[in-house]
């Protein structure tokens, strides 16, 4: 007889890209036969109905977000709010906590994966349940930016301990990160943003992460000593091949052109640049003289990204360039043979599906976490190069965007042939046969070593 299958419940922040992070790894660790109950917003289900690989392993439980004072209608994820009422609608998933107690009681699992539910750990102690805090930002990230100093200046450099590396600050970055750290939860709580995931790390039994030692192992030893606890890595956990294909459109599109040839540049589902800044990105693709797609949000002062345009913009640039203010099938799209450049603003999701595919990157962060995975990838991996911006201001120019997707472009650039040398090597190691199974078994050890 096998080892007994495990049950596992899990409840991702209220964002898309935590909650398709935690149904990947649901997926990976429902292939090994163990149940998962995922714990989502009722109409987000629909949304992720599709990356549900094992129906009859993988439970969707549904659950009602309260309706908070200042938050819009019906809302339940970051999708439904704009960026500076998350710590409403983090107000809202706390209110839910009753309802998750009836449903660990219910179901009885083994274990609870969580991240922004800092008092999960307590909970799930209370009912005899292990707690995992599954970080779908790296071990790196976690290690420097979560601290709860109320100088700012400090984070110009690493925490004490923290290892030898090309991770920094600049100016413009602290003053950003004082401001998330500073924020007030809510108006009925003196918590910190920062003092959440403080405690998250601090109660909960052991970290996760979607990661290998072989990269961030110096962070991971890192987070362990400092908050006395074991980091499980779960591997790449890539994404699963689409079994859709590419939309007739953008294949059309993009088959016109050379291999390797044609920009990328896509910010994910949620960034918006203002409109001054968009103009010089859109402008800089232009000046590199290659073809490009860009899937972008409309800048913030416009309603669609036609009208944020710079003038003259769409009659230079019709035969080789395209602005597109939809969605569009990003992995697909990044695997397709005449993409040659991806222009991304380092989510770790993105990250991810760019290092299996040979487009080489070019990093412009925007917020928070992503500013510690391009200095990470640019400057520790050096698989990308990063889009310099103004150290108070935070600005990049056009010029700027053009010098460093160049860099990564031109054959004969001793930068770009660095890049793509190591960008080949990592590429290599994520697909080697067997790693990402090893990783996940492992995974998996170490959970059955937490009930022991």
């Amino acid at each position: 007889m096998g080892e007994k299958k495990l049950k596992i419940v899990m409840y991702p922040w209220l964002a898309m890209g935590h909650l398709t992070t935690f149904l990947h790894v649901s997926n990976k660790l429902a292939e090994r036969g163990h149940e998962i109950f995922l714990i989502l917003p009722k109409r987000t289900q629909s949304k992720l109905h599709q990356f549900n690989l094992h129906p009859n392993l993988i439970s969707f439980i549904p659950i009602t977000i309260p309706h908070v004072e200042g938050l819009p209608e019906g809302a339940e994820t970051t999708a439904d709010v704009p960026f500076p009422l998350g710590s409403l609608l983090r107000h809202a998933m706390d209110l839910t906590e009753p309802t998750i107690e009836s449903f660990l009681r219910d179901i009885k699992p083994e274990l609870v994966f969580f991240d922004f539910t800092h008092w999960l750990p307590a909970l799930a102690r209370g009912l005899g349940i292990k707690s995992i805090h599954y970080c779908i930002i790296s071990p790196a990230s976690i290690g420097y930016l979560i601290r709860n100093e109320s100088n700012a200046e400090v984070f110009l450099g690493p925490p004490a301990g923290f290892p030898p590396s090309a991770i920094k600050l600049y100016a413009h970055e602290v003053k950003s990160l004082k401001r998330i750290n500073t924020w007030k939860e809510h108006a009925i709580s003196d918590m910190t943003f920062v003092q959440r995931m403080i405690m998250s790390n601090e109660e909960c039994d052991a970290f996760g992460f979607k990661s290998c030692k072989e990269m961030e192992g110096p962070y991971c030893d890192f987070l362990e000593k400092k908050y006395k606890k074991p980091v499980f890595l779960a591997g790449p956990v890539l994404p699963e091949p689409p079994t859709v294909n590419l939309d007739e459109t953008w294949k059309k599109w993009l088959d016109q052109f050379k291999p390797k040839s044609v920009i990328f540049c896509a910010f994910g589902s949620e960034a918006r640049l203002k409109k001054e800044q968009f103009q010089e990105l859109v402008l800089g693709l232009e000046l590199t003289g290659f073809p490009f797609l860009a899937a972008l949000k409309p800048p913030a002062e416009s309603n669609t990204v036609e009208e944020a345009l710079p003038e003259g913009f769409e009659l230079r640039t019709e035969k080789r360039g395209v602005v597109h203010g939809g969605w569009v099938q990003q992995q697909l799209i990044l695997a397709h043979p005449s993409v040659g450049c991806f222009v991304t603003h380092c989510g770790s999701g993105s990250l991810s599906e760019a290092m299996v595919n040979e487009c080489q990157l070019v990093l412009m962060p925007h917020v928070g976490d992503q500013v510690i995975n391009a200095r990470f990838m640019g400057g520790d991996l050096r698989v990308g190069v990063e889009v310099k911006k103004g150290e108070e201001d935070g600005m990049f120019t056009k010029d700027g965007v053009m010098k460093s997707i160049k860099l990564v472009m031109e054959e004969e650039s001793e930068i770009g042939k660095e890049i793509r040398g190591n960008h080949g090597k990592w590429r290599d190691f994520l697909l080697t046969k067997g790693l990402e199974s090893s990783y996940m078994d492992d995974f998996v050890g170490n959970m059955r070593s937490l009930l022991e």
